[in-house]
């Protein structure tokens, strides 16, 4: 399975997806990206020193759709934390309750492992991840100014300026 890049408001970044771990996850979300599902979708939560959440075309919160029509089950393991920045998992109300949303990890979260499907990480661009980490945010960690995806797509959609910007 291929590498996501996407583009956003605040600079690019490409994601490595861990399709032995996760393989629901990782072809819900290349799905959904290479449909252009997310093009548009804005980054709805930041928490500083925590995670930046998107994924929702509602912009809510409460919504999105994964390619299997409905909520699809959590696939954890042992094997994957929340280590450090960058982690890339799905977002949920609950167990078995994955759909579209995702998030990025801006510090370790340990808290989180055996909560949430861990499917890939960032694998270039990480200074982007760190800029959206920054962004100002009212009191319900909606972000001030729209931060949101532009594109994303699998990287060789990209053709040699696949690379993402640091």
């Amino acid at each position: 399975m291929e590498d996501i890049r996407l583009d956003t408001t605040m600079g690019s970044f490409t994601i490595e997806l861990y399709p032995n771990h996760a393989p629901k996850a990782c072809r819900n979300f290349t799905e959904l990206s290479r449909k252009g599902y997310y093009d548009g979708v804005s980054f709805h939560r930041i928490i500083k020193d925590f995670m930046v959440q998107g994924g929702d075309p509602t912009g809510t919160g409460r919504g999105g759709e994964s390619i299997f029509g409905d909520k699809f089950e959590d696939e954890l393991t042992r094997e994957l934390k929340h280590t450090g920045a960058g982690i890339l998992a799905m977002a949920n109300s609950g167990r078995n309750t994955n759909g579209s949303q995702f998030y990025l990890t801006l510090a370790p979260c340990p808290h989180l492992d055996g909560k949430h499907t861990i499917f890939g990480r960032i694998s270039s661009g990480m200074g982007t991840l760190r800029r959206m980490g920054l962004a100002r945010t009212d009191s319900n960690d909606r972000p001030i100014d729209n931060v949101k995806i532009l594109r994303a797509r699998p990287a060789s959609e990209f053709g040699s300026s696949a690379l993402a910007t640091r």
